[in-house]
């Protein structure tokens, strides 16, 4: 997959978008739902661009492996040993054992045996996992993460009580005294998380290495949905303070909208939660759901106005909306819609701050399981996360209106 390819397919996914939204912009000035027809065909669309999405996503990592693995070969004849292996492959399938040069033999010998060794085809190993697709973990990418070096812990300060306004007074008056303001402190103390694996030296071997990259790659990306767990729903006891863990260390309940329906939302319910953060907060504001309920919100209206709250970016550096607000989606958001249980926010993430005293480190174990002939790999990490500004977010319950 080229660049020019990747380029073809967000253009493609900007057609998508601005088709689906001409649906809904007819049926708008027509001043009607989308006929039964009219709702197949938007979700065509929808489901369409959605898959190009993942394809794009999957196509950049391809292209950004296919980088780093060109980078990683010696400069000395790129792929040589491989291309021998596999000329060698193809006169032994054509002309039998005997047609093998010493050299050709050298390159597919895998062994000894009694009766003169064995031939094994080469086998090709690749980075590109054969796998499901990782969910994604946006949160970190949003917010403010402080890194430790001379201390354990990091003291956040509040503002627990403001001073009043000041006054209009004369020249030589200095206005009543005000003894309200107040501070506090959070603290942020990192608390260690870690993960063991085990993989056999053979495979490393035969690898070249790679086997073992993958498996860092893969300790790097768990230790991501750890953190992003935590970071929605954590109760804050030895572990990250989460966005939907009502507390008044973090967000109290007061910062908590109705969404209007028990089983889900309503336009005006989004209204309501937009226009609860105030508008300084907007212009770094995003929306923080589940896919599930971007699913559900796409088709809302609001019951004023009869606009669709949802609308798709139509150009390829200009990401969806729901109100004019971007949004980011997290498999870790809470998606059971059900009177009194959270369905997603709105805020400013860069108020939920990260302290970190030991960035990922991941050990590689040698001895340890040389019985068994294998190689360890420990990964460690000490993370802390909180909310630190209450007004600064507003989530959305779902309740009856």
């Amino acid at each position: 997959m080229t660049t020019l390819n990747i380029r073809s397919l967000k253009a493609k996914r900007t057609k998508l978008g601005a088709d689906a939204r001409a649906i809904m912009e007819e049926a708008t000035r027509a001043g009607r739902a989308m006929t039964a027809e009219e709702n197949t065909s938007f979700d065509a669309l929808m489901d369409e661009r959605d898959q190009l999405d993942a394809t794009i996503e999957r196509a950049e990592k391809v292209l950004d492996d296919d980088r780093r693995q060109v980078d990683d070969l010696p400069d000395d004849g790129r792929g040589n040993d491989q291309d021998k292996a596999m000329a060698a492959l193809r006169a032994y399938v054509i002309g039998g054992r005997g047609s093998l040069s010493p050299e050709q033999a050298r390159a597919l010998n895998a062994g000894n045996d009694p009766e003169g060794g064995y031939l094994l085809p080469p086998m090709q190993w690749i980075t590109e996992l054969i796998q499901a697709v990782d969910d994604a973990v946006p949160l970190r990418g949003l917010a403010t993460v402080h890194s430790l070096t001379a201390t354990d812990s990091l003291g956040v300060p509040t503002l627990d009580t403001d001073l009043g306004d000041a006054e209009w007074t004369s020249e030589i008056a200095t206005g009543s005294q005000d003894d309200a303001l107040r501070l506090g402190k959070r603290e942020l103390s990192p608390n260690p998380i870690a993960k063991r694996v085990k993989i056999s030296r053979k495979l490393l071997r035969l690898t070249s290495g790679r086997a073992e990259n993958l498996v860092r790659d893969r300790i790097a990306y768990k230790f991501g949905v750890t953190q992003e767990k935590a970071f929605m729903t954590g109760d804050g006891n030895k572990k990250p303070l989460g966005l939907f863990t009502a507390s008044p260390d973090g967000i109290p309940t007061s910062r908590d909208v109705n969404s209007g329906l028990a089983t889900g939302f309503t336009g005006n319910g989004l209204i309501d939660a937009k226009y609860a953060l105030k508008a300084a907060y907007w212009n770094n504001a995003r929306w923080l759901f589940h896919r599930d309920a971007i699913k559900a919100i796409r088709k809302l209206k609001t019951s004023t106005d009869e606009q669709y709250v949802w609308q798709p970016g139509l150009a390829a550096d200009r990401p969806d909306t729901v109100l004019d607000v971007p949004y980011v989606i997290s498999e870790f958001v809470p998606n059971t819609f059900t009177d009194g249980l959270y369905g997603g926010m709105i805020g400013d993430f860069r108020n939920y701050w990260i302290a970190e005293s030991l960035a990922l480190e991941i050990q590689r174990l040698v001895e340890l399981y040389a019985e068994s002939n294998q190689v360890g790999f420990i990964g460690r990490q000490e993370v802390d996360a909180m909310p630190v500004l209450a007004e600064a977010f507003v989530r959305i319950k779902c309740a009856s209106a």
